[in-house]
C-alpha cells in the first residue's frame, strides 16, 4: 500500500494489548507508539469496532496527528471472536485523498490480513487484547 500510490504516506499496523495500541510493522515516518483505546482514529477504530474513512484528519475531534503531513487517513479493525486485536492505518497526504473505491480495496487487504494475524497470536505474538 505505502508504495502503490505517491499520496499514501504512511500504512501499518497498532497491535492492541488492553486498552492500548502499540505501534507494530509499518512504512513511513516514525509513528506515534502508543495510542489509547477510544483515542484519535486509530483508537476509535479500535473501540468502535468498525472501519472509518476520515477525509480530513484536521476535522477529527481528537486526532492524533503523528505525522503533520497526513491529511486523510483510513483505518479497519482486525478482529477475533469478536474484539479488535489490530489496526490496519493508512494516511494520505492530500484532503479526501483516498477515494471509496480504494478505501474498499484496503478493506479487501485488511480481510486478508486478519486470519494471518489470528494465527501468528496463537503461535508468537505477545500481545492480547
Amino acid at each position: 500500500m505505502y508504495w502503490s500510490d505517491e499520496t499514501i504516506n504512511w500504512s501499518g499496523l497498532y497491535l492492541r494489548d488492553g486498552d492500548q495500541l502499540y505501534l507494530g510493522p509499518f512504512m513511513g515516518k516514525p509513528a506515534c507508539t502508543s495510542i489509547p483505546l477510544g483515542t484519535g482514529v486509530v483508537g476509535t477504530c479500535a473501540a468502535k469496532q468498525e472501519a472509518l474513512l476520515v477525509p480530513d484528519v484536521h476535522a477529527f475531534a481528537g486526532h492524533i496527528a503523528c505525522d503533520s503531513d497526513s491529511r486523510s487517513e483510513a483505518v479497519f479493525p482486525l478482529m477475533e471472536d469478536g474484539t479488535c486485536i489490530a489496526v490496519l492505518d493508512i494516511d494520505c497526504l492530500e484532503t479526501d485523498g483516498i477515494s471509496r473505491g480504494e478505501f474498499e480495496s484496503f478493506r479487501d487487504i485488511a480481510g486478508m490480513l486478519e486470519p494471518l494475524l489470528r494465527q501468528l497470536r496463537q503461535q508468537t505474538l505477545p500481545f492480547s487484547a
